[in-house]
């Protein structure tokens, strides 16, 4: 064997796997991104909570399901839109804390494909979801813009982040929020083949235009989403801005490993925004974290 033969085959090898890893990506990407249970592991009902059954249709045609979530003298309804595994079923412990530690009405819905919403998740169909789960929310329960909270978690975040620059609200909070998912594929053993992930959510380039208060919360341990990725969307937004770093959080214990202080950073953050609303660019908020 020659001297060059020897450099080609391990090369062709590699050119092989990538090709062979290419077309995987090209075939399942969405399989890599969205992982949807249709199964309720629990219901409203069952835990006796007070609610509404919502089902919406999408500008493209799309049934969507929601459960609305009313507390008595609530300060503020918040919109949640989740990440990107399980169902609005997995939710309702967070909901169940929003409302009372935040005295917040909330509404989860599902992407499509979820829990009992039709067809299948894909980026701009998420899009439409949560315009859908908004328009709702607007007409049907007649909430107002500067009773809104905005709040997504891990891949929600990009949809939340895409609907605050589409619809009006007093706020937008971001949870394990990341600048797009090339980025997070580079951190995988697809980072040869990022710059060809069709699937973008590419909140970077977006967040410079957002025109409300934010709050950014990721735990510094997070093992799914790198915590610099979280910092590098939070530099790039304006004023007003707020980041807030879990101590000992992962990616999907935040608000558990959180405990009170996680609450009490939400809850400082929405009452600067009350404090602020109705003097349209008048100071900043500090930043924590």
């Amino acid at each position: 064997m020659t001297k060059g033969a020897r450099f080609a085959y391990p090369a062709l090898r590699l050119a092989a796997l990538l090709c062979l890893m290419g077309g995987l990506l090209l075939i399942f990407e969405k399989r890599f991104i969205y992982f949807p249970t249709r199964a309720h592991e629990a219901t409203p009902s069952a835990l006796g909570l007070p609610h509404e059954d919502a089902w919406l249709v999408t500008e493209d045609g799309v049934r969507i399901h929601g459960w609305y979530l009313p507390v008595r003298e609530a300060r503020w309804v918040t919109l949640v839109s989740h990440g990107n595994a399980g169902n609005i079923s997995h939710r309702l412990d967070r909901a169940l804390l929003l409302q009372g530690r935040v005295r917040s009405s909330v509404f989860l819905y599902d992407y499509r494909g979820y829990g009992a919403s039709e067809g299948s998740p894909d980026e701009p169909g998420t899009y439409r979801d949560a315009r859908a789960a908004y328009r709702w929310l607007v007409e049907q329960k007649h909430v107002k813009a500067d009773e809104l909270v905005l709040f997504g978690e891990s891949l929600g975040s990009a949809v939340a982040l895409e609907l605050a620059l589409e619809r009006p609200a007093a706020a937008l909070v971001l949870e394990a929020p990341f600048t797009s998912v090339p980025d997070v594929a580079r951190r995988t053993i697809f980072a040869p083949l990022a710059p060809f992930v069709r699937t973008r959510y590419d909140s970077l380039a977006r967040v410079p235009r957002l025109r409300m208060p934010l709050l950014v919360m990721q735990g510094d341990r997070d093992e799914v989403i790198p915590p610099a990725l979280g910092r590098r969307l939070f530099d790039a937004a304006p004023e007003p801005k707020r980041y807030y770093a879990i101590p000992g959080a992962g990616h999907n214990d935040t608000y558990v490993v959180g405990g009170a202080a996680y609450w009490q950073a939400l809850t400082d953050f929405l009452d600067g925004v009350r404090r602020s609303q109705g003097r349209r660019g008048a100071g900043t908020m500090s930043e924590n974290g």
